[in-house]
């Protein structure tokens, strides 16, 4: 099952434009980690996809139903751990509890094709893979990317390309242009992610070089880092380009922050994660992927939010390196 995925990353000039225009019209009178407008179309002013009628089309496959551990088909529902701070992959609508974003409408989606209905689990960003071993969860779907060190500790089912990028005040003040003009700069990233990983790494090519090392800030989420950058105790935030792209056009009004032009950071899949010790899931869960692929409904849950330039064409199991 192991196929590799052939469209082109999320980080491309076309990603960036095709995310960006479906976000110019959204409202930005808070921070984009506050409650978004709901998920009922214009509300609020904010454009945020209604996609219930299309999960709700979802139908069930019985062959792939059937692959399901007992355990999990006889509950009748996928308990899926997430960070739900993350638009527009994961986060809250306005009311501050119901789930919205691609990543939600995909695994609910998936597990519609397997006969399930999703019980969401909010939980900390470095919380997920423990979560998944010790069966808090029966898998994630949080923006993770897949990487040969995760795979150790989990399965992944890959169902996404992006990477990572430099969001900066509005105006850019501290002039960085790049991961090559950050040395001696402050950045902020959260902790347990691809992101401070980079971070470390950017600062230890800075001191070997013999320039000022990063300062490195790291949190527990993306909330805390967006306060830092604006009030300029920090100079970037470290994020993915979703994510990046999103806030900068929803935080007041796209005058908060803008992403830092230029070619996707550490470009990796995205995986929904599995318990090793969960293969059957594990594979219903890329059947269903591919059903999802091949009937059209992961094309349209992807383009409504504007990431299609992510797409990938079959469903791979621990394809990341």
């Amino acid at each position: 099952m192991k196929r590799i995925p052939s469209r082109t990353l999320l980080g491309t000039a076309a990603g960036t434009l095709a995310l960006a225009a479906l976000l110019t019209g959204c409202s930005g009178s808070g921070a984009a980690s506050e409650p978004a407008s709901g998920a009922s179309g214009s509300t609020g002013g904010s454009i945020i996809p209604d996609n219930s009628a299309l999960l709700e089309g979802v139908k069930v496959d019985e062959s792939l139903a059937g692959m399901v551990p007992a355990a999990i088909s006889d509950d009748g529902a996928l308990t899926v751990g997430s960070y739900v701070q993350s638009p527009p992959n994961n986060f809250f609508a306005e009311d501050g509890t119901t789930v919205i974003g691609n990543d939600h409408d995909l695994i609910t989606a998936v597990a519609k094709k397997l006969g399930l209905d999703v019980k969401y689990e909010n939980l900390e960003f470095q919380a997920l893979i423990t979560s998944l071993q010790t069966g808090r969860v029966e898998t994630t779907i949080a923006a993770m990317n897949d990487s040969a060190e995760r795979q150790e500790a989990i399965d992944f089912v890959d169902y996404l390309t992006s990477g990572i990028t430099l969001m900066v005040q509005k105006g850019n003040p501290a002039g960085i242009t790049g991961p090559d003009t950050l040395c001696g700069k402050a950045i902020a990233v959260v902790t347990g992610t691809s992101q401070q990983e980079f971070a470390q790494r950017t600062s230890d090519e800075c001191t070997s070089g013999g320039e000022d090392a990063v300062k490195i800030v790291v949190t527990d989420s993306d909330s805390q880092n967006q306060t830092q950058l604006r009030t300029g105790r920090i100079d970037a935030i470290v994020n993915d380009l979703p994510t990046a792209v999103y806030v900068s056009k929803t935080t007041k009004n796209g005058e908060a922050f803008e992403v830092v032009p230029g070619d996707v950071i550490d470009g990796a899949p995205y995986g929904i994660g599995v318990n090793k010790e969960n293969p059957e899931l594990r594979d219903a869960i890329a059947g269903a992927l591919d059903a999802l692929i091949a009937d059209g409904t992961y094309s349209e849950i992807l383009d409504s939010w504007g990431v299609t330039d992510g797409a990938v064409d079959a469903a791979t199991v621990n394809g990341g390196v």
